[in-house]
């Protein structure tokens, strides 16, 4: 029987051919976007880096080291010295505009609008505190709290009771502060407000979620004087 000859190589080599004639023409076409497209994230990539090692992360530095001194002006009750600076050191106004974007320039908003409200300056107060934000609940939850403060300071009642039941639901696992501001809520719902009904369903989930907390055991007492007995 004769041997079968193939011819399948001459066919394989065209198409080989043909597949690099292809990604030649391909590259000669694209070459200078695809380079553009590379370098473009190169340089994002490396700007980035060099933008957080260079630039951040002194900023942050440096915020925390300006930000030292009104701290502890505001731990001292020196609520206008923290505010403005002392000639020195700047206050918490300024370090919020000068660091603006780092944590500690954050922070100085939350001092800011707390030290505001201490001055009796309610509308800076909520200036401040609405512009701040934090990912720690707790003192997120005391900002909620402290811009119900400004907003009732300037009779701003139904803001005031949405802030102090923001702060209450905010971080429910610090049992001592929520039921504090559940409290609050409630207590301003009925003496301020004049919302009986929704005076009750406070004290009421107050009594619920917090029965062992001081305000917890006072709910039954403020739902008595509502109407609610048990």
């Amino acid at each position: 029987m004769a041997e079968t000859k193939t011819v399948s190589r001459p066919v394989e080599q065209n198409q080989e051919t043909e597949a690099v004639d292809r990604a030649k023409d391909f590259w000669s076409r694209y070459n200078r976007p695809i380079t553009i497209a590379a370098l473009a994230i190169i340089l994002v990539g490396g700007g980035y880096l060099a933008y957080k090692n260079f630039v951040q992360k002194p900023n942050e530095q440096k915020a925390a080291e300006a930000i030292f001194k009104a701290e502890e002006y505001y731990r001292l009750d020196s609520f206008r010295l923290a505010l403005n600076g002392d000639g020195v050191n700047q206050g918490f106004v300024k370090l919020a505009d000068k660091y603006s974007g780092t944590k500690a320039g954050n922070l100085a908003k939350f001092y800011a609008g707390a030290s505001y409200l201490q001055v009796g300056d309610a509308a800076n107060a909520v200036k401040f505190l609405n512009d701040f934000s934090s990912d720690a609940k707790q003192i997120q939850a005391r900002a909620y709290k402290l811009l119900g403060d400004a907003y009732a300071e300037q009779g701003k009642n139904n803001d005031a009771l949405s802030n102090y039941k923001k702060a209450a639901h905010h971080f429910e696992k610090d049992e001592a502060n929520s039921s504090d501001y559940l409290f609050m809520a409630a207590y301003f719902a009925a003496r301020v407000v004049n919302d009986q009904k929704q005076a009750v369903e406070l004290f009421k989930e107050l009594k619920q979620k917090f029965p062992r907390t001081e305000k917890g055991f006072e709910a039954d007492k403020f739902l008595a004087q509502l109407g609610e007995y048990k």
